[in-house]
């Protein structure tokens, strides 16, 4: 129901002239031009006084300025046919805005910011709020570069800076003004360009007695699955003598109870502590249980970067290599690929009796 539709108006006064209406039940407006943006697919009906109906043909927000304080109108109905900006009091309560008539005034406080409207009764005993409309004074900035050197190295699409005065130098292109090498970086240039440094090819260290570090990774899941349901295998390298152990998982949660037996195992036979572990991130060795173990028994980790298995080479070559050996014997052999454990555990017997490079004149068994 709409109950104020027209009030007699001079000029352009329409457009910076709002009603504050407790019985319109909703905000609206028909001048097309105070609209921000506007959803034009909207439409509805709404209903004077008279029992006739005006059509709806848009719904949208309208910014307006009031003492200098600009405020967004929103879910505004745009009514062609009207001749009056209409504000629902009704609309405004229902978003927790309090209104207050009294002493021929009508004000509007919001809940945190307090009084923010106040509209004074005009002879005709309407509320009446004039207005600057906020849409009219947007303006268009324009983004200016002072130095010549930055807008030439955005035009040519932060080319770099040597090549722009070898472009300028040598009569390359022309047009183009002498410029010189900025001191400051350039932030574009810095978020899209930067790389991986290469990481070596040796390691900078490297263990000088046996147990001193143990690398481990977890290759899988291996397609099929074996007959006895396991569907990857973990590998733990000694960075010494570069002998590996291997074990056979069904899930990688296991790699906890499976480093305990590796554990237990490999200190017996030696008589050495294992002393560090190296692994990546995976959630199988950074849970808790694994940390408390590692810590209880005097085990350093060594986690790598994310997204960086060059850091865990060792391990990460060495499951390349056996799956490689495993690929190789299966396919001459023409035997079922659901055999893969015993070639991986005839990979691996067999590796650990062959040359190394890392290391000189022993086989990784022997050191």
């Amino acid at each position: 129901m709409l109950l104020m539709a027209y009030v007699e108006d001079e000029g352009d006064q329409m457009s910076s002239t709002w009603y504050l209406d407790s019985g319109c039940s909703n905000h609206m407006s028909g001048s097309k031009k105070l609209f921000s943006n506007m959803d034009e697919s909207f439409r509805d009906n709404v209903k004077l006084g008279n029992n006739s109906s005006l059509r709806v043909m848009g719904k949208g927000d309208i910014r307006i300025e009031v003492n200098g304080v600009k405020y967004c109108i929103t879910e505004v109905f745009y009514v062609p046919k009207l001749k009056s900006n209409l504000i629902s009091l009704g609309q405004l309560q229902e978003k927790g805005i309090v209104i207050l008539i009294q002493k021929n005034s009508c004000q509007i406080h919001h809940p945190d910011k307090g009084l923010i409207i106040q509209a004074d009764m005009t002879s005709n005993r309407m509320f009446l709020l004039k207005t600057e409309s906020a849409a009219e004074k947007q303006m268009c900035f324009k983004s200016t570069i002072e130095e010549d050197t930055w807008l030439w190295h955005f035009r040519f699409g932060h080319l770099n800076f040597n090549g722009l005065k070898a472009l300028q130098q040598k009569n390359m292109v022309k047009g183009l003004p002498p410029l010189q090498v900025p001191s400051r970086v350039c932030e574009g240039c810095m978020v899209g360009k930067q790389h991986h440094e290469p990481f070596p090819k040796e390691s900078n260290w490297r263990a000088t007695r046996i147990l001193e570090l143990v690398h481990s990774d977890i290759c899988g899941p291996i397609n099929p699955i074996s007959n006895s349901n396991k569907r990857y295998f973990i590998t733990f390298t000694d960075d010494f003598s570069r002998k590996t152990w291997i074990y056979f998982l069904t899930e990688k949660f296991e790699a906890l109870v499976v480093f305990k037996k590796f554990k237990a195992s490999v200190e017996k036979e030696t008589g050495v502590f294992i002393r560090a572990l190296r692994t990546d991130r995976g959630g199988e060795f950074t849970s808790n249980d694994f940390v408390h173990f590692c810590e209880k028994n005097g085990i350093h980790r060594q986690l790598t970067a994310a997204y960086s298995p060059q850091q865990n080479g060792v391990a990460e070559r060495k499951n390349h290599t056996i799956m490689n050996m495993v690929r190789s014997m299966l396919a001459r052999m023409k035997v079922p690929k659901k055999y893969w454990p015993e070639a991986v555990n005839w990979s691996s017997h067999i590796l650990n009796r062959c040359p190394t490079h890392d290391v000189k004149s022993v086989t990784p068994k022997e050191a």
